[in-house]
């Protein structure tokens, strides 16, 4: 049986950008490579856009880093998930699955809607898909999902 290691979601500090950044670049690179996207430039200013103190958190497991995570309003009464990244050597594992449960619970407890980007070819999407979230609008790069809160 396989068991899920010790995690906690905590507030991220200035400290963590730099960490974040470098899980995306591990874990998005050969996807962006796929689509013909990958720049260590974009993307590290893409995470520097989307990262905050007040709406990230890092994932911590047994103590040391392994992912990231940004909830912020969406400005539509719902909420946007960004910034979803798990260190490789945990993925497939459950892991993720534990923490997007979780954040939907917190979004399901307020009655909010959560909207995300994936990229298209991903296979984070299936993920998302096994939760509830539905396509909203795709472009050759971008798949744009939806989850009402559950009932």
């Amino acid at each position: 049986m396989n068991s899920l290691p010790v995690w906690t979601l905590e507030p991220a500090g200035p400290e963590d950008l730099e960490p974040v950044v470098e899980l995306k670049a591990r874990v998005m690179r050969a996807d962006l490579e796929r689509l013909g996207r990958w720049d260590p430039n974009r993307s590290r200013e893409r995470v520097r856009k989307s990262f905050s103190t007040r709406h990230t958190s890092v994932l911590l497991v047994e103590g040391a880093f392994a992912g990231s995570v940004t909830i912020r309003p969406d400005g539509r009464g719902g909420r946007e998930l960004e910034l979803f990244y798990l260190a490789p050597h945990l993925q497939g594992r459950g892991l993720g699955t534990a923490v997007l449960r979780h954040l939907l619970a917190e979004a399901d407890a307020v009655g909010e809607p959560v909207r995300l980007t994936v990229l298209q070819g991903s296979a984070a999407r299936r993920l998302y898909e096994r939760h509830g979230f539905t396509v909203v609008e795709e472009d050759p790069v971008d798949v744009t999902m939806h989850r009402e809160p559950a009932r």
